[in-house]
């Protein structure tokens, strides 16, 4: 190419289209001083392979470096044989954490040139490094790049390939992560979730976990960390997610970082993995503070059950995580995610079904229903035959049977994962939900119930509109319980519009009141002067605002059933704000 530059295009392909990819940014930030062209390109797994590929081919990249994942590497194997189909002259670059542990038979098994084990900043610029002194032999100053003794045989933690031979050059020691560049300032977020990493490594030595491969903790420096979550934040960033593993695991790391946070002026939401049972009363109280929506928490459950629990090497409690969950959700204003596993070495269908009604008994916004995924560097693979292990030789290699659980166990928890994570984890059935799971004898067996309505009349099966959703309780009630509609009508009319459009209500629920008696209601409320004190006296500052309020009729007490779950039948109305789903008004 005589004096081009050499060129490298750094490939993400994510889960979802919000999504971003710090891997990939790690990389060219921190080789961001070396003479060479880098730029990244981004893709889901819902794009097509075609697509990907042509932009990737239009790129005229000299080097195609992948970040692979156990959710897209299929994607990344197919791309990757396409490339040198239409070009073998492309090498291609593979890392992260589903090539990390088998590297030199993915190496054999597929297209390729290099893959670098474990964390990837050093190995890739000093790789980089070798790279540009290759193209650069010929100019003047070769003898400079020659006296640092650039050799691809000294660069540690890589694997490459020749004629078909792997070679290794040994393992590279962990790195000091405050050498890492921050990545993001010269991008816009607009609707993106942006990940963010404070620590690398994990306390812990789950068996199922990739991070128990890796022990002790290593921090950035919390000085650091405040400038970084500032910038995000300044730049009105909808969702940062930490990727930390325990972000918790150093008390007094996390208060500094969680009060500077909750001291911020902005509208970002954090969301950070804890382990609830760390929690202290030191961080409570700080916590205590938290603007509502400013903190979201992930909490790896995993099971209930003492005996599964030590058969992963979780030395921890239920009755502890439980106490320090419920602390932080008595402060009111902190998302709590809670995550259960299914298919774990011990656990059979009864032990779950337990697990989901103690964590269903907390209350909390959202509860995860995971299967076990066996990991290649993880110590659950090694100990599958063990437990009678059964699992999908593809990604994301799923569990399928244990000795404890049967497929067929595996396939029902499949349908109570989809109808918790529709129903329970949207937030937008409450009332629906707690009108029926009082008439089953655990929460457990009424979402396994509606699970398997949903799959007896073959909704499972196909695309369900908004409102279908709704309606589908009504049918469950009549044809599962042959109970009566009339008082779960008007718990799902509440629900719905609560949050759908407030100008039409679907045809299956019954709106006692025409568009002519609501007209009456509401100028019969700015005469009285009582909208002022529903909405505010501003509310009404144009005539026009007065569109703005829908009035519903209830047959029953409705805002009593919601408060004390009771229902009283008696004739009620509520005043809505139509851009407002928080704003209601008992105006009977």
């Amino acid at each position: 190419k005589g004096n081009q530059k050499m060129k490298v295009t750094l490939i993400g392909i994510n889960a979802k289209y919000i999504h971003t990819n710090l891997a990939v940014r790690y990389l060219k930030a921190f080789a961001n001083d070396l003479d060479y062209e880098c730029e990244i390109m981004e893709f889901s797994i819902n794009d097509q392979i075609e697509r990907i590929l042509e932009e990737i081919l239009k790129s005229k990249s000299d080097i195609v470096a992948f970040s692979c994942y156990i959710w897209n590497i299929e994607y990344v194997k197919a791309v990757s044989s396409l490339i040198k189909l239409v070009n073998s002259n492309i090498e291609v670059l593979y890392g992260g954490p589903e090539v990390s542990f088998d590297c030199e038979d993915f190496l054999h098994k597929n297209v390729g040139d290099y893959v670098i084990e474990g964390e990837g900043e050093e190995t890739y610029k000093e790789f980089i490094e070798w790279k540009i002194s290759l193209s650069k032999k010929s100019l003047i100053n070769a003898k400079a790049i020659n006296e640092k003794k650039i050799d691809f045989k000294n660069i540690l933690g890589l694997y490459f390939k020749r004629l078909d031979k792997i070679y290794y050059n040994g393992q590279r020691p962990l790195m000091d992560i405050n050498k890492v560049i921050f990545p993001y300032y010269e991008e816009e977020f607009t609707n993106k979730i942006v990940y963010y990493e404070a620590s690398r490594g994990c306390p812990f030595s789950c068996k199922y976990c990739l991070s128990s491969s890796t022990h002790g903790v290593r921090f950035l420096n919390v000085e650091r960390v405040k400038k970084e979550l500032k910038f995000l934040a300044d730049k009105k960033v909808r969702l940062v997610k930490f990727v930390d593993r325990t972000f918790n695991c150093n008390p007094e790391y996390s208060i500094e970082i969680w009060r500077f946070l909750i001291n911020l002026d902005c509208e970002t939401m954090f969301h950070f993995e804890i382990s609830a049972d760390l929690i202290n009363q030191k961080e409570i109280d700080v916590l205590a503070d938290t603007p509502k929506g400013r903190f979201q928490f992930e909490v790896g459950v995993q099971t209930t059950n003492p005996i599964v629990l030590n058969n992963i090497s979780r030395f921890v409690t239920f009755d502890e995580i439980s106490d320090k969950v419920t602390k932080v959700k008595e402060i009111g204003t902190i998302n709590q995610h809670l995550d259960l596993i299914a298919g774990l070495p011990g656990e059979n269908y009864e032990s779950f079904r337990n697990s989901f009604n103690d964590v269903y008994g907390i209350h909390v916004e959202v509860i995860q229903l995971g299967f076990l995924k066996l990991l290649k560097g993880s110590e659950m693979i090694n100990e599958s035959e063990l437990w009678g292990m059964v699992y999908a030789p593809y990604p994301p290699f799923e569990i399928l049977k244990t000795r404890d659980i049967s497929y067929e166990e595996l396939v029902k928890l499949k349908r109570v994962e989809k109808m918790v994570d529709k129903y329970h984890n949207s937030q937008k059935f409450d009332n629906i939900l707690k009108y029926f799971v009082e008439k089953f004898n655990t929460p457990f067996d009424f979402f396994y119930e509606l699970g398997l309505f949903f799959y007896e009349k073959g909704y499972l099966g196909i695309k369900i509109s908004s409102v279908d959703y709704y309606k589908i309780f009504i049918e469950f009630n009549e044809e599962k319980l042959k109970a009566d509609n009339f008082v779960l009508k008007e718990i799902v009319k509440f629900d719905y519009l609560q949050y759908n459009k407030k100008k039409w209500i679907p045809d299956f629920l019954t709106r006692d009141m025409d568009k002519v008696a609501e007209r009456e209601i509401r100028e019969k409320l700015v005469k009285s002067n009582v909208i002022d004190d529903v909405f505010g006296k501003e509310f009404l500052s144009s005539k026009k605002n007065l569109s703005n309020i829908h009035v519903e009729k209830y047959m029953i007490d409705i805002l009593e059933y919601v408060d004390n779950n009771t229902v009283c039948i008696e004739n009620h109305y509520l005043a809505y704000d139509i851009n407002d789903e928080e704003h209601i008004k008992d105006i009977t």
